[in-house]
């Protein structure tokens, strides 16, 4: 190595390491003999990892304050995965330790980066996990998970990451523990939720190690104390007081008291940020498809539609054809729809030639029937739908569909009059960007 400060972490490491009958490790060479190379890789990543990732100070205080406890808890899950796997070979050891702890590099590299989208995000009052991963996603057009899986493809981090990101419960039992230390020492860092979906957790774990959990839990605490040693030695002691020790029934009877006295974000306060973000959004961009984007997502984060879709005018205002879909979570739906608007009748070409909204919770209604065509029945299938203009300055260029695709659901009425005020704002900065 030709890091000395790697070096002499490094050797730190390795003699904190225990092994039977090993005098103290003076040399790089004599460290690798002893460990292995894998080990040793790992400890230069890990290290390489601590060093870098605590080097940014300068983040704003909630974006450390994230990055810090996020570090903590990829390390235990790292330590908890390998010690998952006893019986293991070292090798395998080692790539399941790598993988554990790389199993949220996308989200670290993030709030490593820091910027206005991380302290938005940090400072963002969460009322649980689904609602701050519903959040990033809406503000950042992606999730963490998919920025990971994306990084670990693109620089070959591990078969055993990308396996662990897709369906891991499902995978073999190598896989899975990368997915249960991960979520363990989550539930661990803060424990919200369900009691017994962690004692459940814990009883999976004991399971493919074939221990009791009793025996399990004496593990955890060992490896807890490893982690913090091996912390020391990696000179990242700011990490070791955010590892805790197991939750009690107190512990997650007080998180979750917490959680449950904030007050959750009305729909009309969640309607009122996508006006915000629509309005802002013309300080800094002229791109149509942006704003078609960002109204999507918000309309998926603050209604219950199951699918929202542009349909773009097409081939000389002919026919529309989806441009943009997302399903209820405001991620990308793969669907494709075309739809003839000259050679017939129908409700979608009525929308656009009258500059009138419709909403159809039931299209075998009579006044529908004869505006039905083949292609829209297709696509509305047995649930609710509604098409609202999207139009700039004044001249249509297509229609928002929104979704209900449960058979017999029919959306709201005030939903919809909700919904077509906010395409109206669209409608609005669409025309004033076009033409400023």
């Amino acid at each position: 190595l030709h890091d000395q400060g790697l070096s002499t972490c490094l050797l730190k490491v390795a003699n904190n390491t225990q092994h039977f009958s090993i005098n103290k490790v003076t040399t790089v060479s004599r460290a690798t003999v002893v460990l292995g190379i894998q080990t040793v890789k790992n400890i230069c990543l890990t290290a390489k990892l601590v060093s870098s990732l605590l080097a940014a100070k300068s983040l704003d205080i909630n974006v450390y304050e994230k990055l810090t406890q996020l570090m903590a808890n990829s390390f235990y899950a790292g330590m908890l995965a390998k010690m998952m796997v006893p019986n293991y070979s070292e090798e395998v050891q080692e790539e399941v330790y790598l993988a554990a702890m790389l199993y949220r590099i996308g989200e670290s590299t993030f709030w490593s980066a820091g910027g206005d989208v991380a302290k938005n995000l940090a400072n963002h009052q969460a009322t649980s996990t689904e609602d701050f991963n519903q959040y990033c996603q809406q503000e950042m057009g992606t999730s963490f998970n998919e920025l990971t899986k994306g990084l670990a493809m693109t620089w070959n981090l591990s078969d055993l990451l990308i396996k662990a990101l897709d369906q891991p419960a499902t995978r073999t039992d190598e896989v899975k523990v990368i997915y249960f230390a991960d979520k363990l020492s989550a539930i661990i860092a803060k424990p919200a939720g369900s009691e017994e979906d962690y004692r459940r957790l814990l009883a999976d774990i004991a399971q493919i190690m074939d221990i009791s959990v009793r025996q399990l839990t004496v593990r955890i605490d060992h490896t807890r104390e490893q982690a913090g040693k091996l912390l020391s030695s990696y000179g990242a002691d700011i990490l070791i007081e955010r590892i805790n020790s197991l939750p009690t029934s107190k512990d997650f009877e007080a998180c979750n008291d917490v959680t449950s006295s904030a007050e959750p974000a009305s729909k009309e306060q969640a309607l009122l940020a996508g006006f915000i973000k629509l309005t802002k959004l013309m300080q800094s961009s002229k791109d149509f498809n942006e704003y078609l984007q960002s109204a999507l997502q918000s309309i998926a984060f603050t209604f219950a539609f199951e699918r929202s879709s542009f349909l773009m005018l097409v081939d000389e205002r002919a026919g529309v054809k989806s441009r943009l879909v997302v399903n209820q979570n405001a991620e990308d739906d793969a669907i494709s729809i075309n739809i003839d608007i000259k050679h017939s009748d129908n409700v979608i070409a009525r929308v656009i030639n009258t500059d009138t909204a419709a909403l159809i919770n039931d299209h075998q209604e009579a006044r529908w029937r004869e505006l039905i065509t083949e292609e829209i029945n297709a696509v509305i299938a047995d649930g609710a739908i509604a098409f609202v203009p999207v139009k700039i300055g004044g001249k249509a260029i297509g229609v928002i569909c929104l979704q209900l695709l449960t058979p017999k659901q029919k959306i709201a009425t005030q939903d919809f009059q909700q919904v077509c005020a906010f395409i109206d704002h669209l409608n609005m900065c669409l025309t004033m960007i076009k033409y400023s």
